[in-house]
């Protein structure tokens, strides 16, 4: 006997509603019930930071949080970023989700959200993040493929662009 719950909830902006089982990951049911295969799972503990997806704004490893536990919240995965069907990828591009979904929340906690999002800056708003801010959280996250250098700058570029565009 399988125990499982209907959960509801919003990814990238589409209504879902399927039956899960409990012990089902967010990383699964995104991937292999919900189509959304953008969502990498790496270690399966937590680690490496390829599953990183936002729930309910935050960043969250989505291996580690059981599908159930999205019932009503919001969710954005990789796919929710791409302009059209692309999105260019570091390397090998395993990691590359993870890295992004985490800059974004970063970004938008720092006030530094695409021009086109809703909602207000918080306080301190705009401030562009320095590179030592920056190393910092991307320690967070594994590549087996770069020193970082490329992801680094290439998040430093983003907010410096960010910041001005939200200055014009």
């Amino acid at each position: 006997m399988t125990d499982k719950h209907q959960v509801r909830l919003q990814v990238n902006g589409t209504d879902h509603e399927l039956l899960v089982e409990a012990r089902r990951t967010l990383a699964d049911m995104l991937r292999h019930d919900l189509g959304y295969t953008g969502t990498n799972v790496g270690c399966e503990h937590g680690i490496c930071g390829a599953c990183t997806v936002r729930l309910d704004g935050a960043p969250v490893r989505s291996c580690l949080v059981f599908g159930v536990q999205a019932d009503g919240a919001e969710v954005r995965t990789v796919e929710g970023l791409a302009d059209g069907e692309e999105l260019s990828a570091l390397q090998c591009g395993f990691c590359t989700p993870g890295f992004l979904m985490l800059a974004e929340a970063y970004f938008a906690e720092r006030g530094l959200a695409p021009p086109a999002a809703p909602g207000q800056p918080p306080p301190g708003a705009g401030e562009e993040p320095t590179e030592a801010e920056i190393r910092e959280l991307v320690a967070s996250n594994l590549c087996r493929c770069t020193g970082y250098q490329g992801i680094v700058a290439a998040m430093l570029a983003t907010a410096r662009s960010r910041r001005a565009a939200g200055r014009s």
